[in-house]
């Protein structure tokens, strides 16, 4: 498969990979996801998709069904979203310190990063090509910047060419707000089932065209900086004790954690108090 896109394999170097988000804006992360994770996905996620209408929106894909609240129906992702090259590299790209005075001192603050929004995404034969666009926009932010998110497609089916691998304009993250992006400078992502498409937020990007019989399913997770509001309702979307399913780093990931100087907390106090005394406990009922 050539697509454009560099290839990394998943024991690759962090430091690698860090260099080629921020050259490119965008890697391939190859076999990400083992066939056990791989197959637990499916059987959660799976039924909710086949439940699923299509979204019926110019954007979100009048072809394609989408699933949220993924957390809330898997607790199979502690692998995926704490992949050292995708958790790894957006703690390297996004968390930098930021200094400030406080009276007579100056602190260098770290921002934590956190789990913004999940999706389960098919595109199914005669989908079109989704708009190009930066998911930063969000953040209504200007652009070139510091990064802000950092995201994940983790492919749950082959992504082709033809049945809508994920459209890349690689390096689109150093581009300022008045250049648009164009249809013939993006690439399509080629890649197979447990591979990770890992891209920055501000990479100009979309879901391709579907011009085969097989549906293209893919996973994203977006990881944001702590400081910002999460795109994806957490506390809402994913009920306490499937929170409880995971460990200690993805509950903090979620929500359950205060980012410095102070946002997030709970009764002046870290938030994860409110979990700290809870073991993983039994497995949850799945979403409907």
């Amino acid at each position: 498969m050539t697509d454009g896109l560099r290839r990394v394999a998943p024991d690759s170097g962090l430091e690698e990979a860090v260099e080629i988000l921020e050259r490119d804006g965008a890697l391939v992360v190859e076999d990400l996801a083992d066939a056990g994770t791989l197959k637990a996905l499916w059987d959660d996620l799976g039924p909710a998709l086949d439940a699923r209408d299509y979204s019926g929106d110019w954007y979100n894909g009048t072809r394609t069904r989408r699933v949220s609240s993924v957390f809330a129906r898997t607790d199979r992702l502690t692998p995926v979203v704490t992949h050292p090259l995708f958790l790894g590299a957006a703690r390297r790209i996004m968390q930098r310190p930021v200094h400030v005075w406080i009276g007579r001192s100056r602190t260098a603050l770290v921002p934590t990063v956190q789990i913004s929004g999940t999706q389960a995404i098919q595109i199914h034969q005669g989908q079109g090509k989704q708009p190009l666009h930066r998911d930063d926009a969000l953040h209504l932010r200007r652009h070139p910047g510091p990064t802000s998110r950092v995201q994940l497609m983790l492919a749950m089916s082959d992504f082709t060419a033809d049945n809508g691998g994920t459209l890349m304009i690689p390096g689109s993250h150093h581009w300022d707000d008045e250049r648009p992006p164009r249809a013939e400078e993006a690439v399509p992502t080629e890649m197979r089932a447990g591979s990770g498409l890992v891209w920055l937020g501000g990479v100009y990007h979309g879901g391709g065209a579907n011009t085969t019989d097989t549906p293209r399913t893919g996973l994203t997770i977006a990881l944001d900086l702590g400081n910002l509001r999460q795109e994806e309702n957490q506390y809402l979307a994913v009920p306490r004790e499937s929170v409880l399913a995971y460990p200690e780093e993805v509950r903090r990931l979620l929500g359950y954690d205060r980012c410095p100087p102070g946002l997030g907390w709970y009764e002046m106090d870290d938030p994860y108090v409110l979990l700290a005394d809870d073991g993983p406990g039994p497995r949850p009922a799945p979403v409907p």
